[in-house]
């Protein structure tokens, strides 16, 4: 009986590996994105800053736009959990310690100057803006089902889904704001910080003055 041959070639990625691909790759991108543009750039030269082919640059992203995406997704798992932890009376914008905004959505990966090109490239980048806003549309739900949770509220309840569209429309707005209101300057990292969170805590309290 002839012996059963083994398996050969490279182990599969384990998921954590595949995660830092992900992320290296949507650095890259960015980074080629600010320097010489989203037309300019092509899937061979991200996938040559990252080391691999243009063939796995395609395995992970649909598209050279959508590369960014990690950056763009990174914080709505932690945003959701900080809504959880909103106890009854707390200002909703301090619910975000200074130290927590290098962890808020697009701030997460490059550094803030390379961030805030990269969200003001998405005014005048269809393909950037739709991602971007798609970003947002997915993260909605997550945060209404963390607002529902806080309050004992059903999943489908018209009150925390009205409460998350708020809350994720100032989040993309003081983003934004930030994003455009520092373009050509060049803040220390500390700075940048500080005037993100600013930025953030500003919006958030708009939000929960609400029209009146």
């Amino acid at each position: 009986m002839a012996a059963a041959r083994g398996r050969t070639g490279r182990p599969p990625l384990t998921d954590e590996r595949k995660a830092e691909i992900r992320h290296e790759i949507a650095r890259a991108a960015v980074d080629l994105f600010v320097t010489q543009g989203v037309t300019a750039t092509t899937g061979e030269q991200i996938g040559q800053a990252v080391g691999v082919s243009a063939r796995t640059v395609w395995r992970y992203f649909p598209s050279k736009e959508a590369c960014v995406r990690p950056l763009f997704t990174a914080g709505i798992d932690m945003i959701a959990a900080r809504l959880r932890q909103w106890t009854p009376g707390q200002p909703l914008q301090d619910i975000f310690a200074p130290e927590l905004t290098a962890d808020l959505g697009v701030v997460a990966g490059p550094d803030r100057a390379t961030v805030g090109a990269l969200v003001r490239l998405t005014r005048t980048e269809p393909g950037l803006r739709a991602i971007w806003l798609q970003t947002y549309d997915e993260a909605e739900p997550a945060f209404a089902r963390a607002l529902a949770e806080r309050s004992g509220l059903p999943p489908d309840d018209l009150r925390p889904a009205i409460q998350a569209a708020m809350f994720n429309a100032a989040l993309r707005a003081a983003v934004e704001h930030y994003a455009w209101r520092t373009h050509g300057a060049e803040p220390d990292r500390a700075a940048a910080e500080a005037e993100l969170t600013a930025t953030m805590r500003s919006a958030l309290t708009v939000a929960a003055e609400g029209l009146g």
